[in-house]
C-alpha cells in the first residue's frame, strides 16, 4: 500500500505538468493508482492511500491547502469506493466494469454538489457564476475524468496485478471464469472511450 501510495505521487507530481482541461479544473491520473488499490485491497484501503497522497501534496504540491486537499479526497473516494465495493463483491471482469461506472456517476454528482458549495468560496466569485459553470464545464469535466481512468485502470489493471503476483507482492488470484474473448472486448472499448474523451476534451479547448 506504501508503494502504491508513492506511485500515486508521483503521477500526480507528473499531471502537474498538464495544462488545465476546463477553466481551473486540472486532470489528475492518480484515481488510476488508487483503482488499483481498491481493487487489490478493498475500498477502505484505497481511501486511506488517498488521504495520504492528498495531504502530501498539500504540503508540497498544491497551491490549494485545505480546500485542494478536501476536495481531491473527496473526488477520488467518490469514484475508487464504489468500484472497489462493486469489485470486492464481484470479482469478475464485469465486476470490475460495473464498479468503475459507479463511481464515475457517484463522482460526478458528488462534484457537482462540492463544487456548488466549495468553488465560490475558492475562486471568490459569486454562487450564482457556479450555477452557471455546472453544466457546461464541471459536469463534463467529472465524466471525461472519469471516463479516461476507467478506461486506462481497464486497460493496465491486469498486467500491473499480475506482475505483482509473479513477484509476490500480493496473494494469487481468485478462480476467474471471465472468458479471453470478453477481456479482449473490455480493451477495445476501453480504447475507444479513451480516445473519444481524448477527443472531447481537444473538441471543447478548440484544439480540433
Amino acid at each position: 500500500m506504501a508503494m502504491m501510495a508513492a506511485l500515486a505521487y508521483i503521477v500526480t507530481m507528473v499531471s502537474k505538468g498538464l495544462p488545465p482541461m476546463f477553466l481551473f479544473l486540472r486532470y489528475d491520473p492518480k484515481d488510476i493508482v488508487l483503482a488499483i488499490t481498491g481493487f487489490i485491497y478493498g475500498p477502505f484501503s484505497a481511501f486511506l492511500v488517498s488521504v495520504l497522497v492528498s495531504l502530501i501534496e498539500m504540503f508540497t504540491l498544491s497551491e490549494t491547502g485545505v480546500i485542494g486537499f478536501f476536495m481531491n479526497v473527496l473526488a477520488s473516494t467518490a469514484l475508487v469506493a464504489p468500484a472497489a465495493l462493486i469489485y470486492k463483491r464481484r470479482r469478475t471482469l464485469k465486476g470490475a466494469v460495473y464498479g468503475l461506472i459507479s463511481g464515475i456517476l457517484t463522482m460526478t454528482l458528488v462534484m457537482l454538489l462540492w463544487n456548488y458549495i466549495i468553488t465560490p468560496i475558492y475562486m471568490g466569485i459569486p454562487r450564482e457564476k457556479v450555477v452557471e459553470l455546472l453544466v457546461p464545464a464541471i459536469l463534463p469535466f467529472n465524466l471525461i475524468k472519469g471516463s479516461i481512468n476507467a478506461a486506462l485502470i481497464m486497460i493496465i489493471y491486469k498486467p500491473v496485478v499480475e506482475t505483482l503476483r509473479k513477484v509476490h507482492l500480493i496473494p494469487q488470484s481468485h478462480p476467474n471464469t471471465e472468458k479471453a474473448q470478453s477481456r479482449a472486448g473490455i480493451l477495445l472499448v476501453s480504447l475507444l472511450v479513451l480516445a473519444t474523451s481524448v477527443l472531447i476534451v481537444m473538441i471543447l479547448n478548440g484544439r480540433f
